[in-house]
């Protein structure tokens, strides 16, 4: 969960390498440090020069010299796992003789143990960081190229890794190498980059290479190979990338989490865009890999996602279950392959992941794998490690997304499932009508959420009304209870306001014991069989004395308030209502002064377990 970036060529590489963790920073942001390989005298050793600073990556820059020069280094920015932000801890590293330099994603399981044999050998280190233990492993190895010194290192490593090397006897190289935490290559004209997410890579080159678990690469400026860390020459092909550099631009918003829950109309228009068929009331969703006979075949469908995508599963399951009458579950991933799972060959497992690098997800896919479970991914990055593990999938074209909390992409996931649920729908009992209802609801979202986000003022002012609350519930039945879930997350997430999301119906097994008026409730609810059931639960809170914020499709007697969305067909409202609740979160936050973009503790991308 931090942001490497690396650059060898012939260009100043100082700006360069702090205009990649700019874009990275979003990562990780409680420290960062830049590397460089500075000139050398005629017939001495080459040499490293390194900055590093606790706090944001403007902090780091105003450390760097005016005089910096060099044409080869790499760069990091942290989110702490061991040792608490610090200059000291803040990547890269440097062995003793400051010869060899190291950033790395991921943790290095074995670390106590290597660190106790390396310290018994008379090895002093600087860091708390597991880190650390590679950089002397490289430094101590016999070999006498670069690339075996590394491959040396890591056959004593145990655990996740996404590293960049330099050393300064071999400065005409990178040398890089990936095992859990993602690596992406970037190819120029005469020059070559290297980073953990192609953000840092998109204004210089859309020609990158992907490594897989197990591979490596060494970086020169006009070449690169790639091999295994066995040592066999692997192959790789470049790719171009989707989106452009102003893809990752704030766009005029104050806040990319503002850009990004303003771009949703257009999103979902993207992700429906050329999947829709008329002719036969379905979808096309070709990338599935699963034919007619496979999918009539499928008995149950578990979906694994963590966070903000494991809530995107939930409604997921729902509309699975109602739109195509299979049974279906989501369950967080991070637990999943902890229990020891009975992995049904008659079962269908969906992996969800925004990045499609979240290390639980894809240690579980990776888990079901090797049960042989078929596996479908459906991630929002093209090429992503989950991607490239799964047997097939679905792409959810919602664009970059850069603050840490998801927005954009948890709708376009929703929408996604929807697709999945219609097409497994048609190929078994969904009839023609009620697909054509659902292509009908399918095609007026982009529409209605354009007259939610025209709401944002009076959603705006709500906030600023509940921001001094100390904790919040939020309530939901059945289709409800995955939005009130994902709203309750996002408030924490970045306002650290204490809330919790309880469904509706246990309200009377033990939640109505908080009910108070300094307690606000966040209603879900939907014009739709349940209405009179949720209107219930209001009831209990108000003779309770509790306020309420509704989130409906009409004005609810029983409410202090209500943010009033427009009505689509029942299985679709989900989407629909989880929307203002992003904005209130947002606005909440904001009326608290919240590092919005940034929240304390949390970064995007959770490549570590």
């Amino acid at each position: 969960m931090c942001g490497i970036v690396g650059y060898i060529g012939k260009r100043d590489v100082a700006p360069l390498l702090l205009e990649g963790l700019q874009r990275l920073e979003y990562r990780g942001y409680d420290s960062a440090g830049i590397v460089i390989t500075g000139k050398a005298a005629a017939g001495k050793p080459g040499v490293l020069k390194m900055v590093k600073a606790k706090g944001r990556v403007r902090e780091l820059e105003a450390r760097v010299p005016k005089r910096f020069a060099g044409t080869t280094g790499i760069a990091h920015t942290r989110w702490a796992t061991h040792g608490a932000p610090s200059d000291e801890n803040a990547h890269p590293h440097l062995d003793a003789e400051s010869k060899v330099a190291v950033v790395h994603n991921g943790i290095i399981d074995n670390a106590s143990e290597l660190r106790a044999k390396l310290v018994a050998d008379g090895v002093v280190f600087l860091s708390e960081t597991d880190t650390e233990v590679l950089v002397h492993l490289i430094s101590r190895a016999a070999a006498l190229t670069l690339e075996e010194k590394v491959r040396e290192a890591l056959k004593s490593v145990e655990g996740t890794y996404g590293i960049a090397v330099l050393h300064a006897d071999f400065n005409d190289r990178i040398v890089v190498a990936r095992n859990g935490s993602p690596v992406v290559l970037g190819i120029g004209e005469k020059e070559m980059f290297v980073a953990s997410d192609v953000a840092a890579l998109v204004a210089h080159t859309r020609q990158i290479v992907t490594l897989d678990d197990g591979e490596m690469a060494t970086l020169k400026a006009d070449d690169f190979r790639t091999y295994t860390t066995e040592g066999s020459t692997t192959t790789a092909t470049p790719t171009t990338v989707e989106w452009e550099a102003e893809s990752y631009d704030m766009g005029g918003h104050d806040t990319y989490m503002h850009k990004e829950i303003s771009e949703q109309a257009d999103a979902v228009d993207r992700v429906l865009r050329g999947r829709i068929d008329d002719r036969f009331s379905t979808v096309h969703l070709g990338g599935l890999n699963l034919d007619a006979r496979e999918a009539r075949g499928v008995r149950r469908i578990k979906i694994l996602g963590c966070g903000t995508s494991y809530h995107a599963g939930m409604i997921g399951a729902g509309l699975i279950e109602e739109l195509a009458r299979i049974p279906a579950d989501a369950e967080p991933a991070s637990e999943f392959r902890y229990r020891n799972p009975v992995v049904d060959p008659d079962t269908l497992y969906v992996a969800v992941s925004q990045s499609g690098e979240t290390y639980d997800v894809l240690a579980a896919v990776q888990e079901l794998k090797r049960k042989g479970a078929r596996v479908l991914g459906v991630v929002n990055v093209v090429g992503s490690a989950i991607a490239r593990e799964a047997d097939g999938g679905m792409y959810v074209h919602a664009g970059p997304e850069v603050c840490v909390v998801s927005t954009k992409c948890f709708t376009n996931t929703v929408v996604a499932f929807a697709l999945l649920a219609l097409h497994l729908g048609r190929i078994r009992d969904l009839s023609v009508a009620d697909g054509k209802r659902i292509i009908e609801g399918l095609r007026k979202l982009p529409e209605q959420i354009g007259r939610i986000l025209e709401s944002e003022d009076e959603i705006k002012k709500l906030a600023e009304e509940y921001a001094g609350a100390q904790s919040m519930m939020f309530i939901g039945r059945v289709r409800g209870y995955p939005v009130a879930l994902e709203a309750s997350l996002k408030l924490k997430e970045i306002s650290y306001i204490h809330a919790e999301a309880y469904p509706a119906s246990e309200l009377k097994h033990g939640p109505l014991a908080l009910i108070e008026p300094a307690l606000p409730t966040v209603a879900i609810v939907p014009d739709d069989d349940l209405l009179e059931k949720n209107r219930a639960a209001l009831e209990e809170i108000k003779a309770r004395s509790g306020r309420i914020l509704a989130v409906a499709h009409r004005e609810q007697e029983k409410a202090d308030h209500t943010i009033v969305v427009p009505k689509n067909e029942n299985e679709l409202d989900p989407i629909l209502m989880g929307i203002p609740l992003q904005l209130l979160a947002y606005h909440t936050a904001l009326a608290m002064g919240r590092d919005i973009d940034k929240p304390r503790n949390l970064a995007k991308s959770v490549t570590v377990e």
